[in-house]
């Protein structure tokens, strides 16, 4: 039985080969958790948000599964 929290191994290894549909599903699987990142002064701050964007697509693309 699969963890639905979880995001599906193969989608990870597509993201990190760099697949942007994969990177998308991960993106939207965080989501919340960037919002939830992003709140200064109880507000949503744009430029926060699109900065973890950034650093967890960065983070995706240069992750190696060889260690």
């Amino acid at each position: 039985m699969r963890n639905k929290k979880l995001i599906p191994f193969e989608v990870i290894e597509k993201a990190v080969a760099g697949e942007p549909e994969a990177i998308d599903i991960v993106l939207k699987h965080y989501i919340p958790r960037i919002k939830y990142l992003s709140k200064y002064q109880g507000h949503i701050n744009d430029d926060i948000q699109e900065r973890l964007k950034a650093q967890l697509i960065k983070a995706i693309l240069q992750f190696h599964f060889d260690r």
